[in-house]
């Protein structure tokens, strides 16, 4: 435990030394929000249908943006070699890693949809029911995204793969939070998609871990 709180320590303030690290995704994801009625239409006819779509795609993207800072100034510094050779569980460490990447853009993004959200005219009773996907759906961009990244660590463009090997994983995520507002909006019960992003989180939990771990070990033995 205490290697696994050193780790997050570390990722903490490595963040914290390095904010536009993470101030751009939340940069991108407010801009994207603030141009978008501008560009297409402010009208409430299309806005409030589309609002809930809307701010999961540019939460999406955003995620994309900062999914490659997840091990790549460890791997730089050789971090990252002393944690695989160290003897800790290596998928613990990336549970860790992945926690810290949610907490420094997964959870600025969703302490912004609130204002967003209004700003795109969504009615204040779907509001809850869009946090509540945004809780357990961001998690899971983040441990998918972790996959991505460490697939990709050290690889020319690393960037571009990330997102082609990860986006058809969001798929669903984005499909089943998007359908519990709409859902909502409906007067339908959202529950079916609420237990599916549950059980996609719980499965994400469970797997992704130990498939960054693999994806670590191929990619610091390839480099």
């Amino acid at each position: 435990m205490s290697t696994l709180m050193a780790v997050i320590r570390h990722d903490m303030k490595l963040a914290l030394r390095r904010p536009a690290d993470f101030v751009n995704a939340l940069a991108f994801f407010v801009i994207a929000l603030t141009l978008f009625p501008l560009g297409v239409s402010p009208e409430d006819s299309f806005l409030v249908p589309a609002a809930a779509g809307l701010i999961w795609v540019a939460a999406l993207l955003a995620t994309l943006l900062s999914l490659n800072q997840l091990f790549e100034s460890d791997a730089v510094d050789g971090t990252l070699e002393q944690l695989l050779v160290s003897g800790q569980p290596l998928f613990a460490i990336a549970l860790c890693k992945v926690a810290v990447h949610w907490v420094v853009t997964g959870l600025p993004v969703i302490l912004m949809t609130p204002l967003l959200a209004v700003m795109l005219q969504l009615p204040a009773d779907l509001l809850p029911v869009l946090l509540l996907s945004m809780l357990l759906g961001t998690p899971v961009l983040s441990l998918i995204g972790g996959i991505g990244s460490a697939l990709t660590l050290g690889l020319r463009g690393a960037h571009i793969i990330t997102s082609l090997i990860v986006l058809p994983m969001y798929v669903p995520v984005l499909l089943f939070a998007t359908g519990a507002v709409l859902s909502a909006q409906a007067g339908v019960s959202y529950d079916g998609q609420m237990a599916v992003l549950g059980a996609l989180l719980a499965l994400a939990l469970a797997l992704a871990p130990f498939a960054i771990a693999a994806a670590l070990r191929i990619s610091v033995s390839q480099n």
